[in-house]
């Protein structure tokens, strides 16, 4: 592979090269590697690594205007290389902002000290539509609301950045693995001269956070992972998890709820349930307190939780701590509870509920990047220089309509790292969605899900935008 016309911007961080188009040291034997490859044989190498995705079914759909188009995700072969000081760093500091997150959850739902405080404004947690009422003065073991998290990060000139929590039902672990599976035996020797920490003991560690959620007593709890069935955009995430954790894959027709405690159909009889990892939004969750028409969960499912029954991993309620609004909050939960300064800093946040953000937001709209506040997958987002003046026009009506529903921050110079396009080296756009678990203590696997910009300049990663991934290898130090 040829190097030459490889483009470089000052603007931009390059993950493989410095500025004068030397390799960064940690990429040093990847970039002697992909030089003495030639064109046929790295082509090879793609398509292998493709063929792998497509054999073992790596899938996610896509939701269009008339129909759902599954579609096996598009994977880079070229991995990301991370040094090990730089890994430690981000683990450090999601740790953190995990810890922060759970002490945050656990206070609006019980005490609400952080909000008499005024630390951060009442109205906008209890006016959040993922705030709970129901989980007021729940408990949950350990105070692990969010279990299992998916952090959004970004690298620009100034470092890493914290762009989402995802902590609701967050997706994409197991295209982490599948990266590493795929991408790990077609370049084997470099794998090992590299020695690059593995990430394929997730499900183990997923496990043994679950087990230490079950109610207590419990040393061997049932566990299942309730999906919303077929159609769900990750269902292959589900069956993979689930044969990962050795837990029963079900829908909510096959759970039904007795006495206060949450049982499973088998073809021996009921057997009981002691942890959920469920990947059901709350909505559908139960039926006879969330959505009255939800067809996907289990009626008496919160009644079970209320009572310490059963665990729901993660909790009712989180989406409130990865609301678009409190996000801008998070660095400030992270002084409140921890009495420390934040270790990854948030991306500048403008709240269009504030008027000066709003006005700013509007006389700016070509420069950035504006949100809805409970949208995900890169929907409902308009990012400003590539938008047209209608488009930018139709979102200020709907921002004015809606302060509190829309956020903006600057447009980032999103890092690029080298991609395979079309036989040659390209740079696209790349962010990093580390998976961080939480029961007695928190765990971090060292590695990543790289979503990747496929499409040239595109700063949007999102698989449901045109968006790919790619291998990251952290390395021993």
């Amino acid at each position: 592979m040829d190097f030459a016309d490889y483009e470089l911007n000052d603007e931009v961080y390059d993950e493989m090269f410095l500025p004068d188009g030397t390799p960064r040291g940690h990429c040093l034997s990847l970039h002697e590697t992909l030089q003495q490859l030639s064109v046929d044989e790295l082509r090879g190498i793609q398509e292998r690594v493709t063929r792998s995705f497509s054999n073992e079914g790596v899938t996610f759909t896509v939701y269009g205007d008339e129909e759902a188009d599954e579609r096996i995700l598009p994977i880079d072969c070229l991995p990301r290389v991370l040094p090990g000081g730089e890994w430690l760093q981000l683990e450090n500091g999601l740790t953190q902002r995990l810890g922060a997150l759970n002490r945050f959850l656990d206070d609006v739902y019980g005490e609400a000290r952080i909000l008499s405080d005024g630390v951060i404004p009442r109205d906008l947690v209890h006016g959040c539509p993922q705030y709970r009422e129901e989980m007021r003065g729940v408990s949950v073991p350990h105070g692990s609301w969010i279990s299992i998290c998916g952090t959004d990060l970004v690298r620009t000139g100034q470092g890493f950045q914290v762009l989402e929590d995802n902590l609701r039902v967050p997706s994409g672990v197991s295209y982490m693995i599948a990266n590493r599976k795929a991408v790990k035996s077609s370049l084997r020797r470099l794998y090992r001269r590299y020695r690059v920490r593995e990430v394929e003991h997730y499900g183990r560690l997923l496990l043994e956070t679950l087990r230490e959620l079950a109610p207590a007593g419990n040393a061997d709890p049932c566990i299942a992972l309730l999906t919303p069935g077929v159609y769900n955009s990750a269902f292959y995430e589900h069956i993979f998890l689930a044969r990962e954790i050795g837990a029963e894959l079900v829908e909510g027709r096959d759970l039904r709820v007795e006495d206060g405690f949450v049982y499973m159909r088998t073809t021996s009889g009921l057997k009981r349930v002691d942890v959920i990892y469920r990947r059901v939004d709350d909505d559908f969750l139960d039926p006879t307190v969330f959505r009255s028409d939800s067809l996907l969960g289990v009626p008496g499912l919160m009644r079970a939780h209320r009572l310490g029954n059963v665990a729901l991993a993660n909790a009712p309620g989180t989406g409130v701590a990865d609301d678009k609004s409190v996000y801008a909050y998070v660095p400030d939960m992270i002084r409140y509870y921890l009495g420390e300064e934040p270790i990854l800093a948030n991306v500048e946040t403008f709240l269009c509920r504030r008027p000066e953000d709003l006005e700013y937001t509007l006389d700016n709209l070509e420069n950035l990047v504006v949100k809805r506040v409970g949208e995900s997958g890169g929907y409902g987002m308009l990012v400003g220089p590539h938008s047209t003046p209608a488009e930018r026009e139709q979102n200020a009506r709907q921002v004015r309509a809606d302060p509190a529903g829309f956020v903006s921050q600057p447009v980032l110079a999103l890092s690029r790292s080298p991609c395979l396009i079309e036989n040659r080296a390209e740079p696209r756009h790349v962010d990093l969605r580390p998976f961080a678990l939480h029961g007695r203590r928190t765990r971090i696997v060292p590695g990543a899900f790289c979503r990747v910009a496929l499409r040239r300049g595109s700063l949007v990663v999102n698989s449901s935008q045109g968006g790919g991934g790619k291998d990251v290898w952290v390395l021993e130090n």
